[in-house]
C-alpha cells in the first residue's frame, strides 16, 4: 500500500510536517482518488508563521530594490521551466483540463514578470524648491508583515497575484492556500525558496476558519489580501477592517454579456460558449448571463449547439473541454440550482446533470447547460452558480440591457459584443460594473493595469496587482526637507503656517 503523501508548512525556510490532529483529504474531482492530505496548522504553527515573517521583515525591507528584483527574474525563470509539471497536479487536484491549468500559472507568471518592474513601479515623486530652498519628496515604503488567502478555482494564479507584489515591495508573506488543492500552490512555492527567497520572508500555513482568522486579527498583520466567495470575503473584510489591517476582498461575481445583432455571430457565440463553460463554469469571471437585444435572440439554437458539442471528460484527457466541478459538494450544489431553475420556471435547453463519463463514473462531472426564459428573480440569476450552467435573458434595446446589468448587485465583469463603436462607447460609458470588455467575454486586464471588480464584488478600494497593488503594499511617506549652509541669511522666527 502506498503512503500518502502530507502537505508541508513552510516556515522560517523551513518546510515541516505539522503536528496538529486535523486533517482534510485533497480529492481529485474526476476519480475521487485521495492524492494528499493537508494539515489544519495549529494555533503555534500559526503563531510561528507570522512571528517567523516578522523578524524577517526587519532585514528584508532594507535589502536593495535590485536584489529583490533579481529574486523575482530567477522565479519567473523557474515557473516557465516546471510549468508543465505544475500543470498536471493541479490538473488532477483541482480537475481544470491541461491547457487551462497551464493558462491558470501563466496569468500568475505574468504577474511574476511585472514585479521584476518593481524598481520603476515603486519611485517615489520629488518636486524642488516647493518655498525658499525647500525641496519635498515621497518614500513609497513597505507596510510589514502581509497575508493572503487564496480559492480552490486558480491555485496557481491567485497566490502569484499576492506573494510576489507584496514582497517584492519589501514586506514578508504568510499564504493560505485553499485547503482543497494546495499541491501545485506549494509548488510554486518551493520554487520560490529555490530561486533565493531569504528564510522567513515567505511562509506557508494551512487550514480553515481558524487560520482565516488568525491571519485577520493577529496584531503582527498589516495587510490581508482575499479572493473566494462574497460570504467568506465579507467576513474577512470585516474582521481584518476591524482589527486595524488594510484589506482587499474579490468576491462573487455575476457576468453578464450583451449581444447585439450586428456583432460577428461566429466569434461572438464561440466566445460565448468559452467563457461560460470554460473550467466548468468555476471562473469567478465567467460569462454566467447572456443578454440577447432585439434580433440576436435568434442565434440562441446555434449556441445550444455549440454547446452541446463540448467533450466532458477528465481534465487530463486529450480533447477535454469541459471537466468536472472541485467536489461533490459543489456537484450537488450546482445540480440543486438546475433544479430551482426549472421548477422557477425557466426553460431548460441543454441539461448537463446526467452526464456520464466513461471510466470516470465517481467524477464530480456537470455538462454544459443552457436556460432561457429566466427571469431576474430566479435564483438561477441571482445566485453565482460557480459550475457549467448559461442562463439567457433577452431584451430589446440596449438601453434595456444596461439598466439589467447595472441592476445586479454584482460587478465584477461584463462584456458587449457589436462592430458598432457609437454602441460601444456608450456602454463602457454608462455600465456600472469595474472591468469591461468589447468583444472580450472575461475582460481580465494584463498586470500593468488592475483588476477592478466593483460594488458586491469587492472590498476595498484597492485591486490585486498593478499600480494599484504597490499602493496597497507600500506607505506613502511625504518628507519636506531644508539645508542650510553657512551663508544662508536668517530669516529669524516664524509664527506662521506658511514656508517662504
Amino acid at each position: 500500500m502506498t503512503a500518502i503523501q502530507t502537505v508541508k508548512l513552510l516556515i522560517n525556510g523551513e518546510f515541516v510536517e505539522s503536528q496538529t490532529r486535523e486533517w482534510r483529504d485533497v480529492v481529485n474531482p474526476a476519480t475521487q482518488e485521495v492524492l494528499a492530505r493537508v494539515p489544519f496548522a495549529t494555533e503555534d504553527e500559526i503563531n510561528a508563521a507570522i512571528e517567523s515573517a516578522n523578524a524577517a521583515f526587519k532585514t528584508w525591507k532594507n535589502t536593495a530594490i535590485g536584489a529583490r528584483m533579481r529574486i523575482m527574474l530567477k522565479f519567473q525563470a523557474l515557473i516557465r521551466e516546471n510549468m508543465s509539471e505544475i500543470a498536471k497536479v493541479l490538473t488532477a487536484e483541482q480537475g481544470k483540463t491541461t491547457p487551462d491549468a497551464e493558462g491558470d500559472i501563466f496569468r500568475g507568471l505574468e504577474v511574476v514578470e511585472h514585479a521584476c518592474s518593481v524598481g520603476t513601479l515603486q519611485q517615489g515623486g520629488f518636486a524642488e524648491n516647493v518655498a525658499g530652498g525647500v525641496d519635498t519628496y515621497t518614500l513609497q515604503q513597505p507596510i510589514g508583515v502581509c497575508a493572503g488567502i487564496t480559492p480552490f478555482n486558480f491555485p496557481a494564479m491567485i497566490p502569484l497575484w499576492m506573494f510576489p507584489m507584496a514582497i517584492v515591495c519589501g514586506n514578508t508573506f504568510v499564504l493560505k492556500p485553499s485547503e482543497q488543492d494546495p499541491m501545485s500552490t506549494m509548488m510554486l512555492v518551493e520554487l520560490a525558496i529555490k530561486a533565493g527567497m531569504p528564510k522567513g520572508v515567505l511562509n506557508v500555513i494551512h487550514g480553515g476558519k481558524t487560520a482565516v482568522d488568525a491571519l485577520c486579527t493577529h496584531e503582527l498583520i498589516k495587510a490581508v489580501s482575499f479572493v473566494g466567495s462574497t460570504a467568506v470575503g465579507t467576513h474577512v473584510y470585516n474582521l481584518a477592517s476591524a482589527n486595524g489591517k488594510r484589506a482587499q476582498c474579490m468576491m462573487g461575481a455575476k457576468n453578464h454579456a450583451v449581444v447585439l445583432p450586428d456583432a460577428n455571430r461566429e466569434q461572438t457565440t464561440n466566445a460565448l460558449i468559452g467563457a461560460g463553460f470554460g473550467a466548468a463554469g468555476q471562473r469567478c469571471m465567467a460569462t454566467s448571463v447572456v443578454v440577447l437585444v432585439g434580433q440576436s435572440k435568434e442565434w440562441l439554437p446555434e449556441i445550444v449547439e455549440k454547446a452541446k458539442k463540448l467533450k466532458v471528460n477528465a481534465g487530463g484527457e486529450a480533447g477535454t473541454d469541459v471537466g468536472p466541478v472541485v467536489s461533490k459538494a459543489a456537484k450537488e450544489r450546482v445540480t440543486r440550482l438546475i433544479d430551482s431553475g426549472v421548477a422557477q420556471g425557466a426553460t431548460l435547453l441543454l441539461d448537463g446533470r446526467n452526464v456520464k463519463v466513461p471510466g470516470y463514473e465517481q467524477g464530480n462531472f456537470v455538462g454544459p447547460t443552457i436556460f432561457s426564459d429566466v427571469t431576474n428573480d430566479m435564483d438561477i440569476y441571482t445566485q453565482e452558480i460557480f459550475g457549467p450552467v448559461l442562463v439567457v435573458l433577452a431584451v430589446d434595446t440596449l438601453d434595456q440591457a444596461i439598466a439589467l446589468v447595472n441592476a445586479n448587485p454584482f460587478g465584477n465583469g461584463t462584456g458587449l459584443f457589436t462592430q458598432s463603436g457609437a454602441a460601444a462607447r456608450k456602454f463602457q460609458a454608462e455600465i456600472d460594473v469595474g472591468q469591461v470588455g468589447i468583444n472580450i467575454p472575461i475582460p481580465v486586464p494584463v498586470p500593468y493595469f488592475s483588476f477592478t471588480g466593483s460594488r458586491g464584488s469587492k472590498l476595498g478600494d484597492l485591486g490585486p496587482y498593478g499600480k494599484q497593488v504597490v499602493q496597497f503594499y507600500t506607505q506613502t511617506k511625504t518628507v519636506t526637507a531644508r539645508w542650510f549652509d553657512d551663508s544662508t541669511v536668517n530669516d529669524g522666527v516664524n509664527t506662521t503656517i506658511s514656508l517662504k
